[in-house]
């Protein structure tokens, strides 16, 4: 009877131990689903109704705290800027200003530069916006906007605002200048003459400066595709010819041509003829006397149609690495000394960049010090631009740019047989 009794009381102790047991690996199990994750931190719990569908289609960074600072929600473009870590909010600029939002219900906003996540270099600092609000009784909704890009662009507007002031300030200056010396210099006939000539030299550099002005605005802005039309490739090649033949001339450099003929390309004739011509004048202008500039035109196949290359190379001193990464910037010059002698304004290769992205193709250098240059527009042909710029035209897509295929920067195939011998 004894034994029975003890048997009873073991399996009774048993029986309870194990609803102990299960009471709390229920409790434990429901603790572990009411962490935050992070995808979804107990959304559906917290947040006032269609809150989160609103949240996942904001292109803001959107992260919700409770009253405790933990993280209830956050969108993947938040954990990709590092601002959650570990479930909580990792800068603490925010977290600071959040807290100051949930204590007395001001909307409040903030500019902040952060480091790239897994940099602490300040050049990679990213710039943000963040804006925090109050979200229903308990929680703090704090919106991020990346500004980086928009920063980037004003930085390149103030630059060219500023440089551009100053280009239109140094001719302006020196025409006062030569005014008022014209005038003290009345009497003196030879020194009128001269400073008269001075002034036609600034007012040419003047006018140079505002036309490439207009023309960089106008590639910029219109499409040049309303107004495309085949364009002969030897045609562009004889009226850039044309436009440098004086210069060439006066510095008794010999313009060589070759390639294959009969080529056209899709587009702007007056852009086209505009950027081959800024070419070969920039390869006239840095080349020294008795030399060669040669111009030759190839097609290549690409991906989506083939390519027209029109290569200008010319025996110059050539560009320098470092230079060679800015030469396409506006008002960027490689010696400006020499671009000032010879009028150059340093819009030119930025022109021609813009008309060949423009088009649906590009502008890449090829160069050596010692050795010379050789620049290389690539367009898409005539037939297959064409018809891709119909297609998008009847399908209103035209804005799109054309595929220039996978193509080799390093292959400058297109320099004038022995132009370098």
């Amino acid at each position: 009877m004894n034994v029975n009794a003890a048997i009873a009381a073991v399996a009774a102790l048993a029986g309870l131990c194990t609803g102990v047991i299960a009471m709390l690996a229920f409790r434990w199990s429901e603790r572990e689903q009411a962490k935050p994750t992070r995808s979804s931190l107990h959304t559906d719990a917290v947040l006032p109704p269609g809150v989160d569908t609103v949240l996942s289609v904001l292109r803001s960074s959107a992260v919700v705290l409770d009253e405790a600072d933990a993280v209830v929600k956050a969108s993947s473009a938040a954990y990709a800027l590092g601002l959650v870590r570990g479930g909580k909010l990792a800068v603490e600029p925010m977290l600071a200003m959040a807290r100051d939002t949930r204590r007395d219900g001001e909307i409040r906003q903030i500019e902040l530069d952060l480091p790239r996540r897994g940099t602490g270099r300040g050049g990679d600092a990213l710039a943000v916006s963040a804006r925090v609000a109050p979200l229903g009784s308990r929680l703090v909704l704090l919106l991020v906007e990346d500004l980086t890009e928009a920063r980037r662009i004003e930085a390149v507007r103030r630059d060219f605002v500023a440089n551009v002031s100053h280009e239109l300030k140094t001719p302006v200056g020196a025409l006062s200048l030569l005014s008022e010396a014209v005038m003290d210099a009345s009497d003196d006939p030879e020194a009128v003459t001269r400073f008269a000539g001075r002034m036609q030299v600034e007012a040419t550099r003047l006018t140079s400066l505002v036309q490439e002005l207009i023309d960089l605005s106008r590639v910029q802005n219109d499409d040049p595709l309303e107004d495309a039309e085949p364009v002969r490739v030897d045609e562009l090649v004889a009226e850039a010819i044309d436009r440098c033949r004086h210069q060439a001339g006066t510095k008794q450099i010999t313009m060589a041509t070759g390639g294959t003929a009969d080529l056209h390309v899709w587009g702007n004739r007056g852009q086209l003829a505009a950027a081959l011509g800024n070419l070969v004048e920039n390869a006239v202008n840095y080349s020294p006397a008795r030399t060669r500039v040669g111009i030759a035109a190839r097609r290549i196949p690409a991906t989506g149609g083939d390519l027209i290359e029109i290569a200008v190379t010319d025996q110059g001193i050539g560009i320098s690495e470092k230079d060679r990464e800015r030469i396409f910037e506006r008002f960027y010059r490689v010696d400006p000394a020499r671009s000032r002698q010879t009028g150059g304004t340093g819009l030119g290769l930025a022109i021609v960049k813009h008309v060949a992205a423009s088009h649906g193709g590009e502008v890449t250098v090829w160069s050596a010090e010692g050795q010379g240059s050789t620049f290389t527009l690539r367009l898409p042909e005539a037939g297959a631009a064409r018809d891709r710029d119909r297609s998008r035209s009847e399908t209103r897509e035209s804005s799109e740019s054309y595929d220039t295929g996978d193509l080799d920067g390093e292959d400058q195939g297109l320099a004038v047989r022995d132009l370098h011998q």
